[in-house]
């Protein structure tokens, strides 16, 4: 008779959830210090948010930052939905494992080697056709679409590779539009995929650091440009402030997220039955 150690696994489950939440929560908690150093407590104090809120170049980095962010993701969930339906509902076609080999490169592909290749793509094009007039949101967009665009293709795509076909095909034999099918029936049922396509993009928008600062200009500074500049001279509770304030807005992004996937699963779980 096999012997289980139940605590084993408690025990593993606590310490993984420790060394991941710890260091948030002393982050949140410094961020309501009193002193300017952030590794000695000397009090409670908000007075860092109102510092926070009175710091410009991090209110506009934050606001080029969730522009980005935003824009980058609607436009990733757009061309990588269009590449999964492609992949999953063409079958074998000419270029195919061309086609989704290049989707699949940026997974792989290391930050420093597309943020460069995208620098000197950028600068040639300027000199061909004027086009982007030096770097700034629009290159920064371009870039961060592009390596966005391979996660949500391979998130819908599995979505779609374990979608119920036979409802589509119900659907047309009523007499549905194609395009009216897929609006109606397909989206609903592959809308978890898409949000979680669309959050995923969102944040590795938000996040990206290295392939920014290749394409970005002086006056398109991201958000993780400006704390990493500022972090080289101190880490400044601004920044524990900044990061608290971020940490709630993800939170409950998260939050209601999960609330919609689990409606739009209920719907689909419905239409199937």
């Amino acid at each position: 008779m096999a012997i289980r150690f139940p605590w084993f696994r408690l025990t593993s489950l606590l310490v993984g959830f420790l060394f991941l939440y710890v260091p948030i929560l002393l982050l949140i908690v410094y961020s309501f210090n009193e002193s300017r150093l952030v590794t000695v407590w000397a009090g409670f104090s908000p007075k860092w948010y109102g510092e926070l809120l009175r710091d410009d170049a991090i209110l506009n980095a934050a606001w080029i930052s969730f522009r980005i962010a935003a824009i980058s993701a609607t436009l990733a969930l757009i061309l990588g939905t269009m590449a999964a339906v492609a992949l999953v509902r063409f079958g074998r076609f000419r270029g195919r494992t061309l086609f989704s080999g290049m989707i699949s490169a940026p997974l792989v592909m290391p930050e420093v080697i597309t943020g460069l290749s995208l620098l000197l793509l950028f600068v040639t094009l300027e000199q061909m056709i004027g086009w982007p007039a030096g770097r700034g949101v629009m290159t920064i967009i371009i870039a961060h679409v592009t390596f966005s665009t391979a996660y949500v293709a391979v998130i819908v795509q599995s979505r779609l590779a374990s979608f119920d076909i036979s409802l589509e095909e119900a659907a047309l034999d009523l007499g549905a539009h194609p395009a009216k099918v897929f609006f109606v029936i397909t989206l609903p049922i592959i809308a978890p995929a898409l949000v979680a396509g669309w959050l995923l993009s969102f944040t590795l928008s938000l996040d990206d650091l290295v392939i920014a600062s290749f394409v970005s200009g002086p006056a398109s500074s991201t958000l993780p440009m400006v704390i990493f500049s500022s972090v080289r001279l101190g880490v400044s509770p601004k920044i524990n402030a900044l990061a608290t304030i971020l940490v709630v807005l993800v939170t409950i992004a998260v939050i209601l997220a999960a609330r919609m996937m689990r409606k739009s699963g209920g719907l689909a779980q419905s239409a199937q039955n």
